[in-house]
């Protein structure tokens, strides 16, 4: 199960790069905004590096930094 889920979170990555080479950067954008986890962002920030796409798309980068923040931001619970 868990190769499952790796191969899973490769896939993702390597489908929102895929989007960012395409020059469709808002589908991309809108593909990290529902991230499954901080895992895969990382996941994509490293593709980025080897693609050596990180500089030349700054909007990209500010979107996962917010949603890597957010993701590792502590939960504010209501009580019911």
């Amino acid at each position: 199960m868990s190769r499952v889920n790796e191969m899973s979170r490769k896939e993702w990555a390597s489908k929102v790069l895929a989007l960012i080479k395409g020059g469709n950067t808002s589908a991309a954008i809108s593909q990290i905004k529902v991230a499954p986890s901080v895992k895969d962002l990382k996941q994509l920030q490293a593709a980025l590096i080897l693609a050596k796409l990180k500089p030349a798309q700054p909007a990209v980068d500010t979107v996962i930094a917010d949603q890597v923040d957010a993701l590792t931001a502590p939960r504010l619970h209501r009580s019911p």
